[in-house]
């Protein structure tokens, strides 16, 4: 199962720091985590940039249902916004 996401974080945190955030807090499930986008243009707050992730889910054992990647998913940005304020871009 694949998903996206793209987080809001401060412009100084690094983008292999919030992709090790994702991958600590989705645990297991999440196989992949790619960064495919780095926007710091219109629309973002001052100080922030937004950080796109394709991530890629799969259990060795069964078919993931669309719910258990996304749960995986929000696990991970759990950790991301405890670790770095994280929040999902709308």
């Amino acid at each position: 199962a694949t998903q996206d996401v793209s987080l809001v974080v401060p412009l100084d945190v690094p983008a292999a720091a919030v992709r090790q955030a994702l991958l600590d807090g989705a645990g297991a499930l999440l196989e992949a985590a790619r960064l495919v986008d780095d926007y710091r243009g219109e629309g973002m707050p001052e100080g922030s940039k937004s950080l796109s992730f394709a991530l890629r889910f799969r259990a060795p054992d069964r078919t993931l249902t669309s719910a258990e990647a996304s749960e995986a998913k929000l696990a991970g940005v759990a950790v991301a916004s405890e670790r770095f304020g994280a929040r999902i871009r709308d």
